[in-house]
């Protein structure tokens, strides 16, 4: 019963952190439940992709997702960044900063990850993000029914793509080192339950990969594919510039998952119309 209920409160822990949905818990809590409860980040991504594709599902049932695929992707994205509070943007916006600003330095790129401020590149940065996710949604909705594309292509990539994207979270964590001894990245490096992290690293991948698999296996592949490299490049990035990951390196991994991965599928979606 006791491991229950603290699987339950890491479960909204999970959720209060990534999201800013109400999960009714306490978010100043001790940094051991923040570890534990990493392992439940692909189940809030699929809970967010749920959201993504409930908004979906609803105009397709008032028969304008299509024709209406415009404003649905601005709708989308809108719940998209209000959902998770910006968390991943900014950290992929001090990202971009420091590694233009850091010229290479150790010390540089850590003194302007630290600052508060945004930069201009940082607001470029989060500029093409953006334009790059709604561009994406645009043609991903817009071609629904379309001759030569797999009928449900664009449900299950709303639903895998941030459980994927968040599970990159753990692959990362496993397998690299924190580059600080405090923060986020030391928090999660300290007190990742391993076990339990490996297993929902690889069920949630599975899971997503094989979800939009059942409706495109090209489509499958590409992603698995662009997730597997954008992996191995940033870890190979953060290792060079900051010697581990960061709280702003794991919020930029994120972000590069779910824009680039979208991409993909909106390409495959627009080469098959």
């Amino acid at each position: 019963m006791r491991a229950l209920l603290d699987a339950w409160r890491a479960l909204l822990l999970a959720g209060r952190f990534l999201t800013r949905w109400p999960f009714g818990i306490d978010g100043d809590a001790q940094p051991k439940l923040y570890g534990h409860a990493a392992p439940f980040y692909p189940v809030i991504g699929l809970l967010l992709g749920a959201v993504l594709a409930g908004i979906g599902l609803a105009a397709q049932s008032l028969g304008v997702l299509s024709a209406g695929a415009p404003a649905l992707a601005v709708l989308m994205l809108g719940v998209w960044v209000w959902s998770t509070g910006g968390l991943h943007l900014d950290g992929f916006a001090d990202c971009a900063d420091a590694w233009v600003g850091g010229l290479g330095s150790r010390e540089r790129t850590f003194a302007i990850l630290k600052d508060p401020h945004i930069g201009a590149m940082g607001v470029v940065a989060l500029v093409l993000v953006l334009l790059a996710k709604l561009g994406a949604l645009m043609t991903l909705l817009g071609g629904v029914g379309a001759a030569g594309i797999a009928p449900g292509v664009w449900l299950a990539a709303l639903l895998g793509l941030p459980v994927l994207a968040r599970a990159q979270i753990l692959w990362l964590v496993l397998t690299t080192p924190a580059a600080r001894s405090q923060g986020l990245g030391a928090v999660l490096g300290a007190h990742l339950p391993h076990r339990s992290a490996w297993l929902a690293a690889t069920l949630g991948s599975a899971a997503a990969l094989i979800g939009i698999g059942v409706v495109s296996v090209a489509a499958a592949v590409a992603v698995a594919g662009t997730t597997v490299l954008v992996l191995a490049a940033w870890r190979r990035s953060l290792l060079r510039r900051l010697g581990g990951y960061t709280g702003d390196g794991i919020g930029a991994l994120v972000e590069l998952t779910e824009t680039l991965t979208l991409l993909v599928v909106a390409l495959a979606v627009a080469g098959a119309t």
